[in-house]
């Protein structure tokens, strides 16, 4: 079986209220809220006693997702600070692509993100990261110029700029995967 996609990426948050609102605000949308609990539930997490509620939120393009999940029983656990920073082991940002940092980045503001930095990567975009509720960090990424989809396989990604010689293979990578064709008897 192959891997299909990336479906979402779960957040444990204490405050689900503020947290949902911010990334609507930032322009994911609601797709449902839930109340899980029971022995099945328990059965997946590993934990006992599980009552939590959950809130699913997609992208515009339905392709990704965020799962907000508010832990009644048993109580979240938090490891380090709040603002832990970018370098620190785990899962630190998720990234979305938007078409204007500068206006995304100005209305998160107004809503309390903190603007940690930013960059331009290579010719191809322009990034930077905010930090909101809960010390969450989220990436942006708008283009800078056309760059080549990034969908389906063999999807082209941006490389950073590099001075210094390039390493490892010089030629182009053989694509990989795909259809495989019958052989004629």
């Amino acid at each position: 079986m192959a891997l299909k996609r990336m479906d979402n990426v779960l957040i444990v948050v204490e405050d689900l209220e503020a947290v949902k609102a911010f990334f609507i605000e930032l322009g994911l949308e609601l797709e449902g809220e839930s109340m899980v609990e029971g022995p099945l539930v328990g059965s997946l997490t590993g934990l006992k006693a599980v009552r939590a509620t959950l809130a699913m939120l997609r992208t515009p393009d339905g392709h990704g997702g965020i799962e907000l999940d508010k832990f009644h029983t048993p109580n979240a656990i938090r490891y380090g600070p709040v603002k832990t920073p970018v370098n620190a082991l785990g899962i630190r940002r998720v990234m979305f692509a938007v078409d204007d940092i500068d206006e995304v980045v100005a209305r998160m503001r107004a809503h309390g993100a903190e603007l940690i930095g930013e960059m331009q990567y290579g010719d191809t975009y322009r990034l930077a990261y905010i930090r909101g509720p809960e010390g969450i960090i989220v990436g942006l990424a708008e283009e800078s110029r056309k760059a080549p989809p990034r969908t389906g396989k063999g999807a082209a990604r941006a490389k950073p700029v590099s001075r210094g010689k390039p390493a490892g293979r010089t030629r182009p990578a053989r694509k990989v995967g795909g259809a495989r064709q019958k052989r004629k008897s």
